[in-house]
């Protein structure tokens, strides 16, 4: 997955950075996936990234399997759609807070006995 912001930089710069879930595997697993990343990165981001944005590549299920040729084509292909304004719209910022309705309205309490359970 690529994330794009764009205009944080001045335009002749360009930022990336790479962040695997530990879902993903152990940290040899991990980080063998952030050195391909990182990798493809440096190749690519100078010609065909955003100029003056920030990248941020994030390491998915089978992203250390994969034929690091395929890996080069998704990455030039998922620049080009943020280079032509075709990636998805930018997400509404999460609330933070609570959200209606989410409160426990009186039930039992979850963790404890329920009831019919003896110890």
């Amino acid at each position: 997955m690529l994330l794009v912001k764009p205009g944080v930089r001045a335009p002749a710069q360009a930022r990336f950075g790479v962040t695997v879930t530990r879902k993903i595997g152990n940290a040899v697993f991990r980080n063998r996936m952030k050195r391909r990343f990182r990798a493809l990165l440096r190749e690519i981001l100078p010609t065909r990234g955003l100029a003056g944005a920030d990248h941020v590549l994030i390491g998915r299920e089978g992203g250390v399997e994969r034929d690091f040729t395929l890996l080069r084509q998704e990455l030039e292909q998922a620049l080009a759609r943020a280079v032509a304004g075709k990636g998805d719209p930018p997400r509404r910022p999460r609330d933070r807070g609570k959200k209606p309705g989410s409160h426990n309205s009186g039930g039992p309490k979850s963790g404890g006995q329920k009831s019919g359970d003896a110890r």
